[in-house]
């Protein structure tokens, strides 16, 4: 006896969304393609986490969001994360509400440069050449249904170009504000970073509050050619209504890098999945990772580097804070392909649990196909250390701020990363929230 498969969504709904945007042939049909793709697929299985009992349908429908000219035309919640203590607005920003990319500014020097930052539905009819040899090509539309469904659905999103041997020195930044909680909210990333070139991205993640359930499904995908560097970070804090649904690839050559800094803030549940395919020879990977839960949220965080270049390197390090009933499944993977000489993979996962009900599942896993490589892994999960808080509590500080302390310290290696003081500002404030203080 089979189960007929329901999706969220029909062939029309989707021939209707590329139609609606002008959509190239080719993308359109890429579209209609995963939709048939998600049909014969089931659901990701992350360990240990039951996502089947998660509302995963509630994608909403397609809105439309007037552009905006000015900055001081966006909502006051976007004013708000964006704007700096020193300036009125902020340069090299792209912002997506909803559906839609409604605000995009991007410095006339680096325009000059050949440096592209724009919505990715308009990149993908005037930059196609740039465009279609990698949108959905580093994570695949049949790797499982939230991945088809995101291939035929994703909207807004960003796509990134910096090219040969052009170095951005300011971060550029993506902000994405789920304002209505019946509107599709399905952003995809794309950036390429020719060789030889450098940048700094930053997106942040937020919404209203709201009481009605909605699925965030993203993708990011970073592309990083011969000799490039990329930073990217990201900054998740939306709605406990909200399931975050978050893979990130990035697909890196020959002496290039990738930086990953992650603040899973998010106060749903969550899936979060960031792999680095480290594809040449010399390539790096560096991946932080910070979360904190809290309620009842379950979170599920995979780090991932999977290593086929020889004399590759990756570094993974999570951090992990769960209070009241939340729970966590913190998995780190390094896979180091046969052929991946002196490659080396490091990693290490802890979670520190503030509650008897809180928990957290910290699993370092090396999978080694090669004999000339080196690789190691650390993992613990335990409460706050108590003589820690004994001894500072003997040179007069009190019990709650010694653990304040304590927590922030734990979580300082990642968030000292953020490239942006305003981000780092904000992420911070976001961790004194979800920790209650």
């Amino acid at each position: 006896m089979s189960t007929e498969i329901v999706l969220p969504v029909d062939r029309e709904a989707v021939a209707a969304l590329s139609n609606s945007k002008n959509e190239p042939a080719w993308l359109a049909e890429l579209r209609l393609q995963a939709l048939e793709t998600a049909v014969q697929l089931d659901n990701p299985k992350p360990e240990k986490t039951k996502i089947d009992r998660w509302n995963l349908d509630a994608y909403g429908t397609a809105s439309t969001n007037t552009k905006v000219a000015q900055f001081s035309e966006l909502p006051e919640a976007v004013q708000e994360v964006l704007r700096s203590s020193e300036d009125s607005e902020v340069a090299n920003v792209l912002v997506q509400v909803d559906s839609n990319v409604i605000y995009t500014q991007l410095a006339e020097e680096l325009k000059q440069q050949g440096v592209i930052f724009t919505d990715l539905e308009t990149a993908a009819r005037e930059h196609e050449e740039l465009v279609k040899p990698h949108l959905m090509q580093a994570m695949k539309a049949d790797e499982h249904r939230v991945a088809a469904l995101h291939a035929a659905l994703w909207n807004g999103g960003v796509f990134l170009y910096v090219p040969r041997n052009v170095e951005v020195s300011i971060p550029l930044q993506a902000l994405f504000y789920q304002k209505d909680s019946a509107a599709r909210f399905a952003p995809h990333v794309l950036i390429v970073a020719d060789t030889n070139s450098r940048v700094h991205y930053v997106d942040t993640y937020i919404s209203s509050e709201t009481t009605e359930a909605s699925v965030h499904n993203g993708v990011v995908e970073v592309f990083v050619k011969p000799g490039a560097k990329v930073t990217y970070a990201s900054i998740h804090h939306m709605s406990k209504e909200t399931v975050d649904l978050s893979y990130r690839r990035a697909v890196v050559e020959q002496d290039g890098g990738i930086e990953w800094i992650v603040g899973e803030m998010h106060n749903g549940n969550t899936i979060s999945d960031t792999t680095s395919i480290l594809k040449g020879n010399g390539s790096t990977s560096d991946a932080k990772v910070i979360c904190v839960g809290n309620g009842e949220q379950k979170l599920n965080l995979t780090t991932r580097a999977i290593h086929f270049g020889k004399s590759s390197d990756s570094q993974m390090i999570t951090r992990a804070v769960m209070r009241e009933q939340a729970s966590s499944i913190i998995n780190g993977i390094t896979k180091i392909e046969k052929g991946a000489t002196k490659a080396n993979g490091e990693q290490t996962e802890r979670v520190l649990m503030l509650s008897p009900k809180a928990r957290g599942d910290a699993n370092p896993i090396l999978l080694i196909d090669e004999d000339d490589v080196t690789a190691g892994h650390a993992a613990s999960a335990g409460q706050v250390n108590q003589e820690q808080v004994y001894y500072m509590m003997s040179r007069g500080i009190s019990r709650e701020d010694a653990e304040n302390l304590i927590i922030r310290g734990f979580l300082a290696p990642v968030v000292s990363e953020i490239p942006n003081e305003q981000l780092q500002a904000m992420l911070k404030s976001y961790i004194e929230r979800k920790l209650g203080q």
